[in-house]
């Protein structure tokens, strides 16, 4: 298996590049995250992903382990595909999706375009256990921010604010300070609202 390219960078698209390593040239395919962070630099190094189809040998680039992991894991639930999971980091950073998984926020992962909401439940079910023992998530921190986030929409909602409008602000404040109490997320929201 190919798992890391460096070499000499050739063409740069944002869905794919072009590596010369010592004559020869490979395509690698890119997610948006990954080519937002490769510079013009005349040399390149991206470690990879060989995804081998009966008709076709597809690499995958990544600029750091941490996306590779995450595509990794992605293509192993049943129903996400490599252009899916590539589609996903190309919405999100490696971090937002490994955060919404351990938190459940299948909101978060059904905002990428093409992922409905069986998919997004799918892809937590399947990888939640993982993301937590891989990452070493504390499961406490996971449960009592979803904990905070869900008694603040409830409070939001008898409020009389609508529970779509404050679901957005809410995630907003919870994904910048993690550590908020419940009264601290709805005194937050409300100055948003």
């Amino acid at each position: 298996m190919i798992t890391q390219l460096k070499g000499r960078l050739v063409e740069k698209n944002p869905t794919d590049v072009v590596i010369d390593c010592n004559g020869v040239g490979y395509e690698v395919h890119i997610s948006l995250f990954t080519y937002s962070k490769i510079t013009s630099q005349e040399q390149i190094h991206l470690f990879t992903h060989l995804l081998i189809k009966e008709d076709s040998h597809t690499l995958y680039g990544f600029v750091d382990k941490a996306e590779r992991e995450i595509f990794r894991l992605l293509i192993s639930v049943s129903g996400v595909g490599a252009s899916t999971a590539r589609t996903m980091l190309s919405s999100l950073n490696p971090v937002e999706i490994r955060d919404a998984i351990a938190t459940e926020d299948v909101a978060t992962i059904q905002s990428v375009k093409g992922i409905g909401a069986k998919t997004a439940q799918r892809v937590i079910l399947d990888l939640k256990d993982k993301i937590i023992k891989i990452y070493d998530i504390d499961e406490v921190f996971v449960s009592s921010n979803n904990t905070n986030k869900d008694e603040a929409l409830t409070a939001l909602e008898v409020l009389g604010f609508s529970r779509k409008q404050s679901e957005k602000v809410v995630e907003k404040i919870v994904k910048e300070k993690t550590d908020l109490s419940v009264e601290e997320i709805i005194k937050d929201a409300l100055k948003n609202l």
